[in-house]
């Protein structure tokens, strides 16, 4: 199988040649980080290790130009109207060039859709925050037409996308969690947010896409049954409170209206192997059995992370993800 094959047939729940690995994703910093602690260079790390191609691309969801004051009334809306046109500088750089080549791929190709709530409503700094957080009681109308005008435009470029591209999932990030839980509540999730996706799932849902990824941050595990509710079918949660993310955990309670990419706790790659080896053997195997899960950290790789460590880690993954011969 190639890597689009691969991802396809284990995030539905069938029987993939072996579960797919994807890239952490590691910043320059940290190769140089490593080079000194003995890495040769970025192609001998890429060359120990088998993984899968997947490229992801975005559409851009924001105002141009930006807001220095955004407009905090329903009234004062136009300019936003204007500065979210549909146009397609908005579409991935290159994308028209890079058509052909994604047409004839084996690579996964991800297409971030939508960049969430607190961002489309321009959450900032903490003065916008607050002025959003009392919007939702006392504005509503505003907040709904922000997120409506928003959704218009997502839901134009994605019909552009893919009259030429076929996608294998489309990603929602959606940063609305702390470490102790959701900013706001299901109910509000679902009036405000989830509501407004709806128009833009319909045209992904047209065009043939049927993975729905919600890329969550922190603690988001009261919103999920609201978009298992909406139609969304896969998390990735990523900087995740460890205990009350943790996928054994979902995957009891949702079952396989849930698949699942990460989970592996990236904090414990920086404290050691025996941690390294309880979090990955006790977490991986389960999961893989059970299917619909790919299985990486819940983050990017940072600098403090022990070239040794993170060697380590992937060395252990390869042996616990190894399909067992028959």
């Amino acid at each position: 199988m190639n890597s689009r094959e691969r991802f396809l047939e284990t995030i539905r729940f069938r029987k993939p040649d072996r579960v797919p690995y994807f890239e952490e994703g590691i910043r320059e910093e940290v190769f140089r980080a490593w080079q000194g602690q003995g890495l040769a260079s970025v192609a001998d790390l890429a060359g120990m290790f088998p993984s899968d191609g997947r490229e992801e691309v975005k559409i851009d969801g924001y105002p141009h130009p930006g807001f220095i004051r955004w407009p905090v009334s329903i009234c004062r809306l136009n300019g936003l109207r204007r500065r979210l046109k549909p146009n397609e500088s908005r579409l991935p750089e290159g994308w028209r060039k890079k058509v052909t080549l994604w047409r004839a791929r084996e690579e996964v190709l991800m297409l971030e859709v939508h960049h969430g709530f607190f961002l489309s409503m321009g959450v900032y700094d903490w003065k916008r925050f607050y002025q959003v957080m009392e919007a939702l009681t006392d504005q509503p109308d505003y907040v709904l037409e922000v997120m409506r005008i928003e959704a218009e435009m997502v839901a134009n470029l994605a019909e552009r996308f893919l009259t030429e591209v076929q996608i294998d999932a489309a990603i929602f990030s959606e940063p609305i969690g702390g470490n102790d839980g959701s900013l706001i509540s299901p109910r509000m999730y679902e009036n405000f947010i989830l509501s407004s996706y709806v128009p833009v799932l319909d045209v992904l849902r047209r065009h043939g896409v049927d993975i729905f990824i919600l890329r969550t941050y922190a603690n988001a595990r009261v919103l999920i049954p609201s978009m298992l509710k909406f139609g969304f079918n896969c998390l990735w949660a990523c900087e995740t409170n460890a205990e009350a993310m943790d996928y054994r955990s979902l995957r009891k309670e949702f079952g396989h209206d849930l698949g699942l990419i990460g989970g592996i706790d990236l904090d414990v790659l920086r404290e050691g192997k025996d941690a390294i080896r309880r979090e990955v053997e006790e977490k991986v195997p389960p999961l893989l059995a059970d299917g619909g899960y790919v299985p990486l950290a819940d983050g990017r790789v940072r600098e403090e992370v022990l070239l040794e460590n993170y060697l380590y880690y992937r060395r252990l993954l390869q042996e616990v993800t190894r399909p067992v011969s028959k």
